[in-house]
């Protein structure tokens, strides 16, 4: 019979956890480089501010419950930085504006500082 550390179960899952959230940032990405190249008024930009809503919805949400490990002020920050995307993203989709750039450039930051 196998038997784990609890320790090590749990640095699994969560090494797990932040590979999943790296991987559906990096498709958040793909999406937005793609939305940024067809332009604002495509079908690709919809899709693209869907999709990020989406992901930065439920990240809010977990950043926000009372389970969530991180450290208070880290966890206040990355909701901060959510809702900027959010934001911004409405702002695109409302036709105010075309800055894909900032939001590919803090989705990549994000997604470059999961450990």
């Amino acid at each position: 019979m196998y038997q784990f550390a609890y320790a090590d179960i749990q640095t699994d899952s969560v090494a797990d956890a932040r590979d999943r959230e790296k991987q559906v940032l990096a498709r958040s990405i793909d999406l937005l480089v793609e939305a940024r190249d067809a332009g604002p008024r495509s079908m690709k930009s919809i899709e693209a501010i869907y999709f990020m809503n989406r992901v930065w919805t439920s990240f809010i949400e977990d950043l926000g419950s009372a389970e969530n490990a991180l450290p208070k002020e880290l966890r206040a920050n990355l909701i901060s930085i959510g809702l900027w995307l959010l934001r911004e993203g409405e702002e695109i989709r409302q036709g105010r504006s075309d800055n894909f750039d900032g939001l590919i450039e803090i989705s990549e930051i994000i997604r470059d500082g999961l450990q």
